[in-house]
């Protein structure tokens, strides 16, 4: 008899030989392993690990407090150490361990900490998914690549710009559970925004629900029940809803003789030769606010793509007195956002470019959006191109 191999024993008998299949991870592993990823990516883009401080970024400083709470644990180290290709789960030496518990709201937005049971907890099913684990996963599968990301990246820019300067600040999720169209929220560390309400959808307890197109700072987008959303906040110990961007505490006091003007409001006209703009030039503003002065300001608009390139007039001013400007630029950028005009023109170098901070609004709507200011008024007030007039934000 010839000499046969195990395998080809098992082949004659029409047994086929399995290989064993590689353990998959749980939904919250797959969690803490993108959330690394993520850290690893920012390594590879600037060269050197997230870090702290108020001056930076926000998205750095979320990555440096989820970076902390994965190095202080060690089921998470154990996963991630195949992943760890540039060190970055090592303590560097002189570092000393930072208090999380004492973290300020903004570095609270990154709590991500891994959600990795112990595996001596004996209040946890083992090898079992639980519901919550299998909505996560389903909710994670149906995220897709955001084909017109470009058009929300501004978006998400003008909202951490927002947060960052106080315009917008945030509130964890629960106190209000409310899902609307524009909302801000974060989840799992990202940024997410709610940029349309779809069909409606019956559950099977008789309850109506909406389908939501939600996009993901990250490029990404879902297409998840009203209900989905709420309960992956709800999830998060640290899901966060971002207020809307409002007016707040402009002014610090009443103008009187004595006080210094921290700054102007000013209103410019374009003399650009462009076809659109010397067509709508009447109604085609940029409104701008500065410490210094204006003309210092428009000196050299001419060079300068910010200002179409051309020449401007000033067409209205207004002193500030005892105001944040940041806030309130924030602020007139909100009011005439519908209004944005979209126009691209090329640099000195041929380079294109999108000046922003011009708007197609008549100057009598400026002019009545700053009384609406002085007077405190302000707050929900927009501006509605259909009737050319300051209206109340639904």
């Amino acid at each position: 008899m010839a000499d046969f191999s195990d395998d080809d024993l098992l082949a004659e008998l029409g047994v086929s030989k399995q290989q064993k299949k590689a353990a998959k991870h749980t939904p919250s592993e797959e969690r803490t392993i993108a959330g690394f990823e993520d850290i690893q990516r920012f390594f590879e883009t600037n060269n050197r690990p997230p870090q702290h401080g108020d001056s930076l970024d926000i998205v750095e400083r979320l990555y440096a407090v989820r970076l902390d709470r994965l190095r202080e644990t060690p089921e998470a180290c154990a996963l991630l150490a195949q992943f760890d290709l540039h060190g970055l789960l090592t303590v560097p030496t002189g570092l000393a361990p930072r208090d999380l518990d004492a973290l300020n709201d903004h570095d609270l937005l990154a709590e991500l900490g891994p959600d990795i049971a112990r595996e001596d907890d004996i209040n946890i099913l083992k090898h079992v998914s639980s519901r919550e684990e299998r909505q996560a996963a389903e909710e994670i599968a149906n995220r897709t690549p955001c084909r017109d990301f470009k058009q929300f990246k501004p978006i998400f820019e003008q909202a951490q710009a927002e947060l960052q300067s106080g315009v917008r600040e945030t509130r964890p999720f629960g106190k209000d559970a409310s899902v609307e169209m524009e909302d801000f929220f974060i989840l799992g560390g990202q940024l997410v925004y709610v940029a349309g309400l779809g069909e409606v959808v019956k559950a099977s307890n008789g309850d109506t629900d909406w389908r939501l197109r939600v996009i993901y700072s990250n490029g990404m987008e879902s297409n998840l029940l009203r209900k989905s959303l709420q309960r992956a906040l709800y999830r998060d110990d640290v899901g966060r809803r971002l207020t809307q961007a409002t007016a707040g505490p402009l002014f610090s006091g009443i103008w009187e003789k004595d006080d210094v003007g921290s700054g102007t409001i000013y209103v410019l006209r374009s003399l650009s030769n462009h076809p659109f703009v010397a067509q709508y030039r009447e109604l085609i503003h940029k409104i701008g606010v500065t410490a210094g002065k204006v003309e210092d300001r428009i000196a050299n608009a001419a060079h300068d793509a910010t200002y179409l390139l051309a020449d401007v007039e000033v067409v209205a001013s207004y002193r500030l007195a005892k105001i944040d400007r940041v806030k309130l630029e924030h602020l007139f950028h909100r009011i005439f956002a519908a209004a944005q005009i979209d126009l691209t023109i090329p640099d000195r170098f041929g380079d294109p470019v999108k000046p922003r901070e011009w708007f197609l609004v008549p100057l009598e709507a400026i002019n009545e959006a700053v009384r609406h200011v002085q007077d405190g008024s302000i707050v929900d007030l927009i501006y509605d191109p259909k009737v050319a007039r300051l209206v109340k934000a639904r």
